[in-house]
């Protein structure tokens, strides 16, 4: 039978409830995860929990800080409730999590700016409590109702200028969350409505345990707070931290896109544990590793690593792989410094002390070693299920008989094959699903999104790869012929409000029809032969005049976005531009003009032209072309 546990060495388990220091103080596994946080807030009262720039908050700040918020929301929030977390890397968030986790409420990690319509949909389709953030930023309904002004710090980088709790009657049949849940997230949803993921507070304690085991985190370590916060791996970066000892740096923006920054700010802060996205941690493996960094663990997650790290690199790297529904990460490759890791792309690895996989069949039996097939996860990581008690039994399945450890399964739809030493390589989306950047998309939601705008009767979203790796997203859509015929930058700007940035697609194509398959389905595959048959080779911007700092920024961002159709009076968001392909056009021009850029300038830019301004301003005269 394919299924394997955790690591070999790794297997001990202990039921003791209460915190017991070894080494730097780790805890047992089974300690509560408040009760970790309240431990070192009695320990090392002064020890810096959160570092935000120049505001440092010890652990007695934070620690009073999330009693007031505590405090403050107790007579409104109950128990079992969820809360809308509408906040970005800062002490109020960090606050915020530990005043919930208090109140015995969940928390639902939405982001400072998730899309007005996104977070609408959320407001009306789950049982909110409130939702914590700055008041001109949320849905009408919260917007226009009972406000709660909350005491948080104001002034650093992440926090909003004003936060408060916003209550708003709950729709008839909203849902909410089911018992025992501490935290819950969404991912992308077939339906074209986000699911959204409920995880309780043991799967989030056995991930805690395993991470600071993994690292060695504790105090006088510095971890980083960089992941998004309406992702989930950004719970790991923050719970290990406040259950550790440890200091929470947060990110500055810039860094978030530029590695060039990361790593200067990685060395300035003294961060020696982090974690990074798989599109932001690949081009630091790909040059030469920055020297002088304290920096002596990187996990990498969220997408496929195409590469190892280079005998130069002087953390130990870790390839983790693991879906929402699993808790963040259940299964790691790691990969010590100076050694060689050979030529090929890692594999995802052995599972996580308390974890169970298998590789399966269609009908879900498994299947021998050797053999691809759908990977399925049980065992202590799992979530508590979807919010939708439905979606929850159709994704998480009895397991097949046999099976130790686990009762159920949940069916992850990822294509996986586990060779004869455990080990298990990543081979791909059994379904439509892909992922972007890091993020799991449902092409029928991003369809869906389209499809709510008055002038497109239907829209069909299909993935081609990325001019410069990845998955890129393509829109076909049929306009309406009841409305005035819309443009594919129009469609493009409203459909940003139902969709995390990862979703967003490319390119947009009007089309007038069609084609379907032998099934009667949409041939998507038609749609993409058809786009690169048309895909124009480009005229040389020159014919515009442009100057030869714009043709070369026409260049890179036609090479990037897969668009030879650009010129410089393009608007980089407008034809697909987003954050990612913001940070490889960063490095593109460093590396061409010797300039660095951030890339704030870049998206907020009204035109290509104008990012070839901001580049011949940065350089010397002498040195403009």
């Amino acid at each position: 039978m394919t299924t394997i546990d955790d690591h070999p060495s790794t297997t001990a388990r202990t039921t003791a409830q209460t915190v017991r220091s070894v080494g730097h103080g780790r805890p047992h596994q089974d300690a509560p995860v408040l009760g970790l946080f309240d431990d070192w807030a009695r320990r090392t009262p002064d020890a810096p929990a959160l570092i935000d720039g120049d505001n440092t908050f010890d652990y007695a700040e934070l620690d009073r800080l999330a009693d007031a918020l505590a405090d403050r929301l107790r007579d409104r929030v109950r128990p079992g409730d969820l809360v809308g977390l509408c906040l970005d890397h800062s002490a109020a968030l960090a606050a915020a999590a530990v005043a919930l986790a208090r109140l015995g409420a969940a928390a639902l990690p939405l982001g400072p700016r998730p899309g007005e319509r996104r977070l609408q949909a959320v407001a009306e389709n789950l049982r909110l409590a409130c939702l914590i953030g700055d008041a001109e930023l949320l849905p009408p309904a919260h917007r226009a109702g009972d406000h709660l002004p909350l005491p948080v710090p104001a002034g650093s980088a992440g926090a909003a200028g004003t936060v408060v709790a916003a209550f708003a009657p709950a729709p008839d049949g909203a849902i909410g969350a089911p018992e025992g849940t501490l935290y819950a997230v969404l991912t992308s949803g077939s339906t074209g409505t986000p699911k959204a993921v409920a995880v309780g507070e043991p799967s989030l304690g056995a991930l805690l345990h395993w991470y600071r085991e993994l690292t060695g985190l504790g105090p006088g370590d510095r971890h980083s707070l960089l992941i998004g916060v309406a992702f989930d791996p950004h719970l790991m970066e923050l719970w290990a931290t406040l259950t550790s000892g440890a200091a929470l740096a947060v990110a500055p923006e810039a860094v978030r896109w530029d590695g060039n920054a990361l790593t200067d700010w990685w060395r300035e802060a003294g961060i020696t544990v982090a974690v990074l996205p798989t599109p932001l941690a690949e081009p630091l493996l790909d040059r030469s590793w920055p020297a002088d960094l304290a920096l002596r663990h990187l996990t990498i997650g969220g997408d496929r690593l195409r590469r190892t790290p280079g005998p130069d690199v002087t953390a130990t790297v870790h390839n983790a792989y693991g879906p929402a529904e699993a808790t963040v990460v259940t299964t790691v490759h790691t990969m010590a410094p100076g050694g060689d890791h050979g030529p090929d792309a890692p594999p995802i690895g052995l599972p996580v002390p308390g974890a169970v996989v298998l590789v399966t069949d269609a009908d879900g039996r498994p299947v021998p070693r050797g053999t691809t097939g759908e990977l399925r996860i049980g065992g202590r990581c799992l979530a508590l299920g979807y919010l939708d008690p439905e979606l929850t039994a159709r994704r998480f399945v009895p397991a097949p008989d046999g099976v130790d450890g686990a009762d159920r399964v949940y069916r992850t739809g990822d294509r996986v094959l586990m060779r004869a030493d455990g080990v298990l390589e990543f081979h791909g989306r059994l379904d439509d699903q892909v992922k972007v950047s890091g993020v799991r998309i449902e092409p029928a939601e991003v369809e869906a999104a389209f499809e709510r705008d008055p002038r497109v009767r239907r829209a069909a979203v299909a993935a081609r790869p990325g001019p410069a790796g990845g998955v890129q997203l393509l829109a076909f859509v049929q306009p309406s012929p009841e409305t005035a015929p819309p443009t594919g930058p129009d469609l493009l700007a409203e459909a940003r409000a139902w969709l995390p940035e990862q979703a967003v697609p490319s390119v947009v194509r009007l089309v007038d029809a069609f084609p379907l398959d032998a099934n009667g389905k949409v041939d998507r595959a038609a749609l993409l032969a058809a786009e690169e048959a048309a895909r124009p080779a480009g005229t040389d911007p020159a014919d515009d005049g442009a100057t030869p700092t714009e043709q070369l920024v026409v260049r890179l961002c036609r090479e990037l976005l897969g668009r030879g159709d650009l010129g410089p009076q393009d608007n980089f968001r407008d034809v697909g531009g987003n954050s990612l392909a913001a940070a490889r056009l960063l490095a593109a021009l460093e590396a061409e003009c010797g300039v660095r850029l951030r890339a704030p300038q870049l998206l907020r830019s009204p035109d290509l032209r104008d990012i070839a301004r901001l580049v011949d301003d940065r350089r010397p005269v002498a040195a403009r072309p």
